[in-house]
């Protein structure tokens, strides 16, 4: 149709008068970029494989049935917002109801069918009305991990963003600055904010970014604050005031976070207590009755204390850890820098270098090995009983023992009350069965440890190369405050803090210009040879894009660019520390319930239980074979003692929780020290765990021995 406008002409007409706006203005103009695509595939790539199990759960239990709550819809709907999950508060009521129910029918089915037991139907009964109270939190646990996570990144958010309107006063960008140098779950949330301009759900960046610091309201209003005092700067009518409001704004949110932090640390001591109590103190005195009560209760089986101490009370424990983890106040935190930097997700893997070749092995194999290889020694009593091979003996002869010894290896015996055979009751079973535990425990351990032990080296090299790097932009600042072109400041800086990490990072940089002709950018970001290659720090690599960008504009207000990231890197560390301190003493207490008391308390325990096992099985042996030569009014004496449980399942059950209470307090002291830092939860939980089964292994060996032995001297001696 004649005259029509098509699109190109459109697009014709907004260029001409952007370029014409751009010249008048002496200023680019922010142009958003197509981002919507960009933070789809951001989303698909950091959501962790379980969310979206979760995601298809909900949206299939919503179309078999549709639940919904009006009540509490609305903050249901912002728990599920914060965490981008893609589910309705339907799909998530509906989860929580139709899947407990499902598990406890099926639960039920089964105690029937195979146990035919009561207890069982009364387990699958509670843990599915358990089950629905948690599925029914479920958003809000994701939604709280979600803030905790990136609440470690908040003063890096505003340290980003302070740091690049120090020179360029465009809100969008400094954004965008931000998230491409935060790993999720922040920069998620901040791609999502300019996501939702590119979409135009709103219309300005201030509106966009105000909708999403409202959902902080309740968690992290220093945050906010600190973001209103940046969007103000933007309105300050002279440059010293507008600096004078970026300065404030990390102030804000440093000052305040130690404030918090501070409150929590003081409030903290009961619930600890608590804990401690519920998952350690408690559970191990139980311990020490139990042998007597299944002594006496042949109903009470071992797999029936097994639900409850390796299902019921982690679970329990667990529950109460977060709850206590989710009170902990939004801070600084450290981040696993291979999530950040994508190249160094291979040296979560074992790497050899063989000639010029670099094999990487998933450090799964070896864990795998390791947990196979112990636990079929730790079944090796069972295996040999399902094969009918002969029990093995060991000590001084005993001509009345089934294995011709004083200490039998496998010690099964008849029962004295339904006449079949168990066990096995044998000391040397007992011991065996700490490979069980080995298996667990080391097979974990291994794993977490390989797993994290070159990333975490890295990191430490990086937070040291950061902590150095303050002082190497304070000079390198000086220096182009003297008027020292950038090319030559980084030579002079490398010389004088020859020997140090940044010293080689400085040296390297001036290098790559005098000698390889390259530009200050190309020297430090060169894919093939810049400076950050060897330097993975996503601190380092926004204070060098900040500062090729402000030598653009002039060596003076570049050197002052690098002096105030100098002293806002100082700032940070120095509350990181003082937050440290804060819980030094909480974290110090808990690490050591983990790596001695924990393992000796329990190892020691079932030293005693078998020694009382064992002397609660021969007082039951002897009765029968009094109660079989007297008067038959003594034969109800027999009927007094039941079989008891072995130690060999008694010690798994024991063993067991140990792993599990030393992985939930682990991961316990690492919230409360550093928050959702996922990277030293794995390097601590590597060491924790194989430590603590170590020690609890050993000292339980040398206590069930040592035991064993007085007892079996004082039953031979009295009979």
């Amino acid at each position: 149709m004649p005259g029509k406008i098509g699109d190109r002409d459109v697009q014709e007409i907004v260029e001409k008068y952007r370029k014409e706006i751009e010249k008048e203005l002496g200023a680019k103009i922010y142009t958003p970029k197509a981002v919507s695509r960009e933070y789809q595939q951001f989303r698909r790539e950091v959501m962790p494989r379980h969310l979206t199990i979760y995601e298809n759960l909900c949206n299939f239990s919503e179309k078999i049935l549709r639940i919904s709550n009006k009540s509490g819809e609305k903050e249901l709907l912002e728990n599920i917002r914060i965490s981008h999950l893609k589910i309705t508060p339907s799909g998530a009521i509906s989860f929580a109801i139709l899947f407990p129910v499902a598990i406890m029918l099926a639960g039920i089915l089964i105690s029937f069918l195979l146990f035919q037991s009561s207890f069982f139907v009364l387990f699958f009964l509670v843990m599915g009305l358990s089950m629905m109270a948690v599925f029914m939190k479920l958003p809000d646990y994701v939604a709280n991990k979600w803030r905790l996570k990136a609440s470690n990144q908040m003063v890096l958010c505003i340290f980003y963003v302070v740091t690049y309107m120090r020179h360029t006063s465009n809100l969008e960008n400094a954004i965008e600055f931000a998230a491409d140098h935060l790993a999720p779950p922040l920069s998620i949330d901040l791609k999502k904010v300019l996501w939702d301009i590119e979409t135009e759900k709103y219309e300005s960046v201030k509106e966009s970014l105000d909708i999403y610091l409202n959902t902080w309201k309740k968690w992290n209003f220093e945050f906010i604050e600190a973001f209103h005092l940046i969007e103000g700067s933007l309105y300050e009518g002279s440059e010293e005031r507008r600096l004078n409001s970026l300065d404030k704004s990390l102030d804000v949110i440093l000052s305040e976070t130690y404030e918090k932090m501070l409150h929590y640390s003081h409030n903290l001591q009961s619930p600890i207590t608590m804990l401690h109590m519920l998952g350690i103190i408690l559970p191990i005195l139980g311990l020490v009755i139990l042998p007597m009560v299944v002594s006496f209760l042949e109903e009470v089986k071992w797999y029936q204390i097994a639900v409850i101490y390796n299902i019921a009370l982690p679970i329990t424990v667990f529950y109460l850890g977060k709850s206590i983890l989710s009170k902990r106040p939004t801070g600084y935190g450290q981040t696993d820098i291979s999530e950040e930097n994508p190249e160094l997700k291979k040296y979560k893997n074992i790497i050899w270098e063989i000639g010029n070749k670099e094999i990487q092995i998933n450090p799964v194999f070896f864990s795998v090995g390791v947990g196979v290889i112990l636990l079929l020694i730790g079944l090796l009593p069972v295996i040999m009983h399902q094969l009918n091979l002969p029990d093995i003996g060991f000590g001084s002869v005993e001509a009345g023992s089934a294995c011709g010894k004083k200490h039998c290896l496998m010690g099964y015996r008849q029962s004295a009350v339904t006449g079949e055979i168990i066990g096995p009751f044998g000391l040397g079973a007992a011991v065996l069965s700490l490979s069980v535990t080995l298996a667990l425990g080391l097979g974990l351990g291994i794993f977490y440890r390989l797993r994290s032990k070159n990333v975490i080296g890295i990191r430490k090299r990086a937070v040291q190369l950061e902590l150095e790097f303050a002082s190497g932009l304070f000079q390198l600042g000086n220096r182009l405050g003297d008027g020292l072109p950038a090319e030559i400041a980084f030579g002079k800086v490398a010389n004088v803090m020859e020997g140090t990490i940044s010293g080689s990072f400085f040296d390297l940089v001036s290098n790559n210009i005098t000698r390889l002709g390259m530009s200050i950018k190309q020297a430090i970001f060169d894919p093939a040879n810049g400076a950050m290659i060897k330097f993975p720090s996503s601190l380092i690599e926004s204070s060098m894009k900040v500062l090729v960008e402000s030598v653009k504009k002039g060596p003076k207000i570049a050197a002052q660019a690098l002096i105030n990231v100098s002293r806002y890197i100082k700032e940070i560390h120095s509350v990181n520390e003082r937050l440290k301190d804060l819980m030094g003493d909480i974290v110090s207490d808990m690490d050591s319930q983990i790596k001695f008391l924990t393992p000796a308390i329990a190892g020691i325990v079932v030293g005693i239980t078998s020694m009382v096992s064992g002397i609660l099985g021969k007082l039951g042996q002897q009765l029968k074979e009094i109660t079989s030569q007297g008067p038959a009014s003594q034969a109800g004496l027999i009927s007094l003692f039941g079989d008891g449980i072995a130690t060999y399942y008694f010690q798994i059950i024991i063993g067991v929780y140990v792993i599990q209470i030393t992985y939930i307090l682990t991961t316990m002291v690492n919230g409360i020290e550093n928050g959702s830092d996922n990277l030293n939860e794995k390097f601590m939980l590597g060491t924790n765990l194989i430590r603590t089964s170590i020690m609890y292994c050993a000292i339980s060996a040398i206590v069930m021995i040592m035991f064993n032995v007085i007892a079996s001297n004082i039953l031979t001696n009295t009979f």
